[in-house]
């Protein structure tokens, strides 16, 4: 399990919650951890193979994405790295990336089908989702009647905040707002139809994009369960919460704690940990079609 990285020769990361970003010059370095945070704060206690999942299940979507959508990816295989990073292959194989520069669109593209999470207590407080009217009379965890557009902030700490469109086309400009919303739409229904031949319903999904000499490309990462929101198929039920296959068990549990939700964070018990560790591997495997190699 990997918590930090600390390749030293390769200067100081740039450090999210889950990944470590190393600026090799004309290249980036992704590093996916094994950290884990819930309620804004990253946890002591980590996940084994989560930062193994979240790159490998976003290489297969960057991969399927891409007659539709190009991407930063430059290489995967920890062989295929330039020499100076041989000596680190062991920590990074299977969980980096070498992804090109672009311009980073300031925005959290979020798009949701169902009403789930903050979706479905806006709309239970005031009708709408993010200022988006919604049909009225709809229980928890209906599907919308189309897909819903949804930008945030893009926060480096703390909540990203929502945005109403026309505030996304003063922060990004007018076209280019509208490109954002088409083509996150877009990548959400092809995900879609893809997850549902497999069983499994994608509720909602955020995407980041960047911009490369002039063009539009996806970034970061793609439809895992840290950035999306996936339910079985089979389970559904409207009219109440689901089962998602991500680090919802890890909330549940901190819930029942005496805990602040501020730093620092408790640690998790074993079997919190194998429960969660469990669940990202099976969406990968369901997605997917294999295990985790």
């Amino acid at each position: 399990m990997i918590l930090q990285t600390e390749f030293s020769d390769l200067g100081t990361p740039r450090k999210g919650k889950v990944r470590d970003i190393y600026d090799l010059g004309d290249q980036l370095l992704f590093v996916a951890t094994d950290r884990v945070s819930a309620f804004d704060v990253v946890l002591p206690t980590g996940i084994p193979d989560k930062g193994r999942v979240l790159t490998q299940l976003s290489l297969y979507w960057f991969r399927t994405m891409e007659p539709f959508m190009k991407n930063h990816v430059i290489e995967s295989d920890v062989e295929k790295f330039p020499s100076k990073l041989a000596k680190y292959a062991d920590q990074l194989r299977g969980r980096s990336m070498l992804v090109t520069k672009a311009k980073v669109v300031p925005a959290e593209c979020v798009v949701r089908g169902y009403l789930a999470g903050s979706g479905w207590k806006d709309y239970k407080e005031t009708g709408s989702i993010c200022g988006i009217p919604i049909l009225k009379g709809l229980g928890e965890s209906a599907k919308l009647a189309q897909p819903i557009f949804t930008p945030t902030t893009k926060a480096d700490v703390g909540h990203d905040m929502n945005v109403s469109f026309d505030e996304l086309k003063g922060l990004v400009g007018a076209s280019l707002a509208e490109m954002l919303r088409e083509k996150s739409i877009g990548l959400y229904q092809r995900a879609s139809e893809i997850a549902e031949k497999r069983g499994i319903i994608i509720a909602d999904t955020k995407f980041e994009f960047g911009l490369l000499n002039g063009e539009l490309i996806l970034v970061d990462e793609v439809m895992t369960p840290d950035s999306s929101r996936f339910w079985s198929a089979k389970a559904y039920a409207p009219g109440r919460s689901q089962d998602s296959y991500d680090k919802q068990i890890i909330r549940d549990y901190l819930n029942t704690l005496d805990w602040n939700k501020t730093y620092p964070g408790p640690d998790l018990p074993a079997d919190i940990v194998e429960k969660t560790r469990a669940r990202y591997l099976e969406i990968y495997r369901i997605l997917t079609g294999k295990e985790l190699g």
